[in-house]
């Protein structure tokens, strides 16, 4: 296998794209992340429409959801480290079609079968944001990579959002059958972007894929995966529940003695020691399970009748629109934390994220009676995720070597997919477990909710203030030979 060498370690030769053309790969790179997020989202207000048009129980549908977090979660780290060993762009170029692939066989699909072997293709397209994300530093200019990659970042939660409100409209304006192929339109311009518009990555990193490694973590993740996504179905103290978590945690547990031993690792554990690493993976990870809170908390509480004392009684495609505020911050802060960090590194707006998510879920969790506190909150939780999701992908961005950006990038994803499964599992615990005689979520399960939300802010908070400073983090990376980011505040 052929690699190209660096000037130093860590350091990536100087990028080779300016302009105009610069702007077409964020475009291309922009519509390839913001159709996988759409994808990942865009289905789960639509699952009674989809099982009841498919003649299966919304409790099989799921399996739409399961198939696809589980596909994403097991090959975004295997993808990620192809794009650091043979090159991000080809890597990229197969993700994409597998993505297109995927969205079509599911727009098609003529039974749940088939729509579930759509779902798995599209979850490969996991990788779509560390080999963006890689693709940025090796190829756009120093001063553009912190503000593209926090654009990128943000992305990924506004297409969650998007497809949280864009489900409703399109399933009762057109068919659930649109909620593939809209994307894939996006999608097949991103494709054809990457092929004709995008040039090789140039930095490699050299060795082979550990199979080994692959095997064990594919076990863990899936097996803990699927316990947490299917526990609240199952029974949390059911044998399977208790089984796969079991098997999940020793599973992983095995994947980091066994990446330990080989000289070519899936994913180098080592690099978790790294303060500015490990910071950004529980960050994720507790900003994973508040945004996937906050999209099933929401419109469940918008949507329930006014005569409970409590709901609102909007329509679906209604309390879809309640999320455009948070969309819309999403998208400022997203830029402006990218700008911030360039200026004065990430932690200061991974605290400031912190901070805003805390107070997005103690509006509600006081008081959820009127919409304008809905409203507050939502737009909190924007610029929360906003100004996180920008701050851990850079912050990672600048603690490891560019010939490894895939793999923690990878990692640092899988972490959020984690944390939005067990948000998800988590919420909805909570309202089947607190309900009234008719079966409708009571008050005090909406205030659960949000305060679990917040107190998982918290968390994201003390990790973020133990985050390195900006200081401390341009000492270690020139340590490190990391000198391929836009110059700031001198290290000395």
């Amino acid at each position: 296998m052929s690699t190209i060498a660096e000037p130093a370690p860590g350091s990536s030769p100087e990028p080779v794209v300016h302009g105009s053309r610069s702007s077409a790969i964020i475009l291309y790179l922009s519509l390839g992340g913001l159709s996988f997020a759409v994808l990942q989202s865009l289905v789960a207000p639509a699952l009674g429409t989809i099982g009841q048009d498919l003649g299966v129980s919304t409790g099989s549908a799921s399996w739409v959801l399961t198939a696809y977090l589980l596909s994403a979660a097991v090959l975004t780290p295997i993808l990620g480290r192809l794009g650091d060993m043979i090159g991000k762009r080809k890597v990229m170029i197969v993700v994409l079609a597998l993505l297109l692939a995927g969205a079509v066989i599911a727009a098609l699909a003529p039974n749940l079968t088939v729509l579930i072997i759509g779902r798995v293709l599209q979850g490969a397209a996991g990788a779509v944001l560390p080999l963006s994300i890689g693709i940025v530093r090796d190829e756009l200019p120093k001063e553009k990579v912190s503000v593209t990659i926090g654009l990128l970042s943000a992305i990924f939660g506004i297409g969650a959002g998007v497809g949280i409100v864009a489900a409703g409209p399109i399933v009762q304006g057109l068919s659930w059958h649109w909620l593939f192929w809209l994307p894939a339109i996006l999608v097949l311009v991103a494709l054809l972007g990457t092929i004709f518009g995008m040039p090789e990555s140039p930095v490699r990193t050299p060795g082979s894929l550990d199979l080994v490694g692959t095997g064990v973590l594919s076990v863990g993740l899936v097996a803990t995966l699927l316990a947490v996504s299917e526990g609240s179905t199952w029974g949390w103290g059911d044998f399977r529940t208790i089984g796969l978590l079991a098997l999940g945690i020793v599973a992983l547990v095995a994947f980091v003695f066994v990446e330990l031993q080989v000289d070519s690792p899936l994913v180098d554990v080592r690099l978790f020691r790294n303060p500015g690493v490990w910071t950004s993976h529980v960050v994720a990870l507790a900003f994973g399970f508040a945004m996937f809170g906050t999209f099933i908390l929401v419109p469940t509480l918008l949507q329930l009748p006014p005569a409970l004392g409590y709901g609102f009684g909007k329509s679906v495609s209604q309390s879809g629109l309640f999320l455009l505020p948070t969309v819309i911050a999403m998208v400022i802060t997203g830029v402006v934390a990218g700008a911030l960090i360039r200026k004065i590194g990430p932690k200061v707006p991974m605290i400031i994220g912190s901070v805003a998510v805390i107070l997005a879920f103690l509006v509600p969790a006081i008081s959820h009676a009127q919409l304008w506190q809905i409203v507050v909150s939502g737009i909190l939780t924007g610029i929360a995720i906003g100004m996180a999701l920008a701050s851990t992908s850079n912050a990672i961005v600048e603690s490891v070597p560019a010939a490894q950006t895939g793999e923690a990038i990878s990692a640092n994803t899988v972490v959020r997919t984690v944390g939005s499964s067990i948000g998800t599992a988590v919420i909805a615990a909570l309202i089947s477990s607190n309900t009234t005689a008719q079966g409708a979520p009571t008050d005090h399960a909406f205030t659960l909710g949000f305060w679990a939300c917040a107190v998982v802010g918290g968390l994201a908070l003390l990790v973020a203030l133990a985050a390195p400073s900006y200081r401390k983090r341009r000492q270690n990376a020139e340590a490190a030979h990391i000198d391929d980011f836009a110059e700031g505040q001198p290290v000395h």
